[in-house]
């Protein structure tokens, strides 16, 4: 089995000094303002919907836990009477070049290799609603509309996808991301410069319980030096539900990892997160597996990953999403994944405040 060494990252880490690529970045950065003025001043046209769509995204490539702040909207909107529809790619899955609907509640019979691993986590959690799957989301959303009737839509990834008009953007940041690569690529792991930030209407810190509060501030201080306007500012974090095995029964909880011996498996765009999040909660890891994000499992890479167990005498831990598509090659005991939801350290008042004015709600409470 071979451990992918997340290269993307460490090619985005290197390029930070190579001063040669300075104006390729300027180049990329300016092909982005120019696009976003675009649809800005009507040059390209926006598709508009007669219901809200919410817009979460990043300036950043890779993850910065756009699927669990989806999953917490959308059960705050499912608990206040709205039925939210998720409109996403489904990346790497089959039906990213089409379309595809999982409506809530329906769990059986579903391949994370046709929906993706995200869509079908997100549509597990959800209540009420539907995911849309297909990279042509406005297309797809006109094709489905009126099957699944949204009071509102989640626009997952959504900050740099601009045809489609956004009633609120969220942009999202990931603490533990190393400051040294908030540049445009190549130069650094941005797809858009910090310019882009005059169209966020709230901006969230994610996984900031993770980092020092000198590094926490730091961030916050370059974010807030290219905004001139104010939107609604949040830091959160990962509160873990409880640990789960592959048929989602609850096996026990984090105060109970303690000297527990485990590999972490993951293919996960932050998988230092990971296993930084296991080692605090006392699991002693043998062994950390990483393959590259969104990858599938096959049944080699499981028989391998739970030979390795029996020999060292540990379970295997996975994230969530990863536990989607684990499942589906294996039933194993010693396979077992921890539930997360999002947590608010501050801000969440605010976002919820500014969220009920644009869903026309009385009340966030």
């Amino acid at each position: 089995m071979i451990e992918s060494m997340r290269k993307g990252k460490l090619r985005f880490k290197s390029a930070v000094k190579n001063t040669s690529l300075f104006p390729l970045s300027f180049a990329w950065e300016w092909v982005y303002r120019i696009r976003r003025s675009f649809y800005e001043y009507g040059i390209f046209d926006k598709t508009v919907f007669k219901v809200p769509v919410i817009s979460v995204g990043n300036l950043s490539f890779g993850g910065t836990g756009k699927t669990p702040t989806i999953i917490w909207l959308a059960d705050w909107m499912i608990t206040h009477g709205l039925t939210p529809v998720v409109l996403t790619r489904g990346y790497k899955g089959q039906l990213e070049n089409s379309s595809g609907l999982l409506k809530s509640g329906q769990k059986f019979r579903l391949n994370p290799f046709d929906y993706g691993d995200e869509p079908l986590m997100i549509s597990n959690k959800m209540s009420k609603g539907a995911v849309i799957v297909g990279k042509k989301r406005a297309e797809n959303l006109l094709k489905y509309f009126w099957e699944v009737h949204p009071d509102v839509v989640l626009l997952d990834d959504g900050f740099q996808h601009l045809q489609i008009y956004r009633s609120f953007n969220i942009v999202l940041f990931d603490a533990t991301m190393p400051l040294d690569l908030y540049r445009v690529a190549p130069l650094g792991y941005l797809r858009e410069g910090f310019s882009a930030l005059k169209d966020a209407d709230a901006i969230v810190i994610s996984r900031t319980d993770l980092v020092t509060p000198e590094k926490l501030q730091k961030l916050t201080s370059t974010i807030a030096e290219h905004i001139h306007h104010k939107p609604v500012m949040a830091l959160t974090r990962y509160h873990s539900v409880g640990v789960f095995d592959v048929h989602d029964k609850y096996i026990f909880s984090m105060h109970e990892l303690k000297g527990l011996k485990a590999i972490a498996v993951t293919a996960i765009a932050s998988p230092d997160s990971f296993y930084h999040y296991l080692e605090g909660a006392g699991v002693e890891i043998s062994e950390k597996v990483s393959f590259s994000d969104h990858y599938f499992f096959t049944p080699e890479d499981v028989n391998d990953l739970l030979i390795k167990a029996s020999q060292q005498s540990a379970v295997i831990m996975c994230s969530e999403k990863d536990m989607v598509k684990m499942k589906r090659v294996s039933l194993d005991s010693r396979i077992l994944f921890i539930k997360v939801k999002v947590e608010f350290i501050s801000g969440e008042k605010e976002l919820l405040g500014a969220l009920s004015k644009v869903l026309h709600l009385d009340s966030h409470a």
